[in-house]
């Protein structure tokens, strides 16, 4: 099996998918002497580890939880008999942040990147009707020219010690489902819609990729009901009274490919469409030609115990949350989430910024409150020798999240880098061939956007000009002017959004952080930073502004819940910015939130023919994101 693909493990007439999930064994190998010593085939030593999960947080040792190096997985699964013929895969939905696969000793494939999926051809390594060895070597080192970036030292006692350039714990492990796949020679590879709305019908253009040449063919079903049907590998379904997919109102048509010889089915493939578009025009959001302003949160896969792993019972809770306050839309800050979190997002009708792991760009090594203040270096991150292999290795993350997530509904942005340092000379050169490939790469040309970090302003922020849409981070009244300073805060706060003003040329603009450090159990009177009532203080300042500015369409609060960090005089055991605690309980701002988000109308600030002291503020738009299918 040499084709890739990205397409979502289903079982149909002719294929098969098996969960590897479970109690894996585990050992660490610091010394790297694994491969040679025959680990592949047996670990001498071991315990157990559940997958998926990040092992970091199970252990009572600093020094296994802090554990940066080499180390392994290993399990056993069964291969029946009836599966010879097929083409036998074993696919990762991640393992961070590279990875080494070895069946029955033999080495089928490598990854990086720990955050996409990827699968291992095993068909000739495999012995059916009999188990077979499984053995993952993975590596949690960081480096400058991974995604996201960060270096490794080593401590006087020899250990060696991952540093972040990003503000998040370095959590590792098998992150994601680990599935055995059964597919026939012949076969579908990928697929992409694009949608065009024609009053209450809508064209559906698709192209299906496939290794072989029988003829394709394509059913959409309104439940039970086939409402489309097309035939050959590209074409238009034509779907009359569409049921169109819609904020918190979702709805899916199945979607179901084939390859046939004849009357005989070779393969068959099944996903689920939202139909649906998607563009920014004369500085607004439309999805299906109405304004929506964008709510909602800047997230992390973080949670107790399980850190980093793929865990559906916090999933679930998310999206209820999500719903109980009246978000729509969140940031997968600061890299692509689990398959099944879009999939779920698809459902209840949720919109996504989907970000690229390009996080930690800046030439300070330090915290993100130390970059650009000057460390003695006078190259830009973008101006290094090892800036093209960080080039080729963020275009090649860039294309697997396009790829992989196009087709969900929920996704309607790309976000191709968090808060880089976006001021030296290195910028442009960097930034516009990934703009340019995202572009190339989505069939439906969704907007591009990336967060841009504090310290770039704009009068000196070289990336801003790339974006279809601008997204600021920013901490006015927290990290600068904070507590009695907070009305100074505002003040310069207005001054940066007027000039912001003057460089949007019609863009809108939403805030993919703002927020202040909370702990649940503070509360102060009168109020101090760190108490939930400055927390709501700092909101209420915060919104005062996005209000007064009529390009601004959307907020996204830094964070849903408090999340793990490395250990810092910063942050106490975490990063405690979040709406919700860790544990997801809400705090004060979560009621705050709810009054506030549940009582704006979904088209705030949409109507562009009103009246208003900020109205000066909106230009004819000199982007026009395609709508899809156009």
């Amino acid at each position: 099996m040499e084709n890739k693909s990205l397409l979502y493990p289903c079982d149909s007439g002719s294929r098969r998918v098996v969960s590897l999930d479970g109690m894996w064994r585990f050992a660490f190998d610091p010394e790297s002497k694994g491969v040679d010593g025959g680990w592949a085939l047996h670990l001498p030593e071991s315990i157990t580890m559940p997958v998926p999960a990040s092992f970091c947080d199970f252990f009572t040792d600093k020094e296994s939880r802090e554990y940066c190096g080499d180390f392994w997985y290993e399990t056993d699964f069964f291969v029946p008999g009836e599966w010879e013929g097929k083409d036998i895969a074993v696919r990762f939905g991640s393992v961070t942040h590279r990875a080494r696969i070895f069946v029955n000793g033999v080495e089928v494939t490598s990854h990086e990147g720990g955050f996409l999926p990827f699968d291992a051809a095993v068909t000739d390594i495999v012995r059916y009707n009999q188990f077979n060895h499984l053995s993952v070597l993975a590596n949690n080192e960081l480096s400058e020219i991974m995604l996201p970036a960060g270096r490794t030292t080593t401590l006087s006692n020899g250990k060696k010690v991952a540093t972040p350039y990003f503000d998040f714990y370095n959590y590792a492990g098998i992150h994601r489902p680990v599935k055995l796949t059964a597919l026939p020679k012949e076969r579908v590879l990928d697929f992409s819609v694009v949608h065009t709305l024609n009053g209450n019908a809508a064209d559906v253009a698709y192209t299906v990729t496939t290794n072989g040449e029988h003829n394709v063919c394509i059913d959409v079903f309104d439940g039970c009901e086939k409402v489309a049907h097309a035939d050959g590998k590209t074409g238009t379904l034509h779907i009359d009274s569409v049921k169109l997919w819609n904020v918190h109102a979702a709805y899916l048509y199945n979607f179901v490919i084939r390859i046939t010889d004849g009357h005989a089915v070779i393969d068959e493939y099944f996903d689920k469409i939202g139909i649906r578009t998607f563009e920014v025009k004369d500085g607004h959001f439309l999805l299906n030609g109405k304004p929506v302003y964008l709510r909602g949160f800047g997230k992390h896969e973080d949670s107790d115990i399980r850190g980093r792993g793929l865990d559906l019972a916090t999933v679930k809770r998310d999206y209820e949350l999500m719903k109980w306050i009246g978000a729509n839309c969140f940031r997968t800050s600061h890299y692509p989430y689990a398959e099944e979190l879009y999939q779920m997002a698809d459902e209840e009708g949720f919109l996504i910024i989907d970000e690229v792991p390009a996080v930690g760009f800046m030439q300070s090594t330090m915290n993100f409150l130390a970059a650009n203040q000057g460390n003695g270096k006078k190259v830009g991150y973008f101006e290094k020798e090892t800036t093209p292999k960080l080039l080729e290795n963020h275009k090649a993350a860039l294309t697997d999240m396009i790829t992989r997530d196009k087709n969900h509904a929920s996704v309607i942005a790309w976000s191709i880098l968090n808060e880089p340092q976006c001021t030296s000379e290195g910028t442009e050169a960097y930034f516009k061939p990934l703009f340019d490939l995202a572009h190339e790469l989505d069939p439906q040309k969704r907007p591009r956007t990336y967060a841009i970090v504090m310290m770039s302003l704009p009068n000196n922020s070289k990336g801003q000009q790339f974006a279809d849409f601008i997204s600021l981070n920013r901490y006015y009244g927290w990290y600068v002017m904070g507590g009695m300073c907070i009305v100074d805060a505002e003040t310069a706060f207005r001054k940066e959004m007027d000039g912001w003003a003057q460089v949007l040329n019609g863009r809108p603009m939403i805030f993919t952080e703002y927020g202040a450090d909370t702990m649940p159990s503070e509360h102060k009177l009168p109020s101090v930073m760190w108490s939930q009532e400055y927390q709501n203080e700092y909101l209420d300042m915060n919104h005062n502004v996005f209000d007064s500015y009529d390009f601004v369409q959307g907020e996204l609060v830094w964070n849903f819940a408090d999340f793990q960090t490395t250990e810092g005089i910063m942050r106490a055991n975490g990063n405690k910015k979040g709406i919700f605690t860790r544990q997801r309980q809400p705090k004060d701002a979560a009621f705050h939130f709810r009054a506030r988000w549940t009582s704006l109308p979904v088209d705030y600030k949409g109507d562009t023919e009103r009246s208003s002291p900020c109205q000066k503020h909106l230009t004819t738009s000199r982007f026009t994101a395609t709508p899809m299918g156009r």
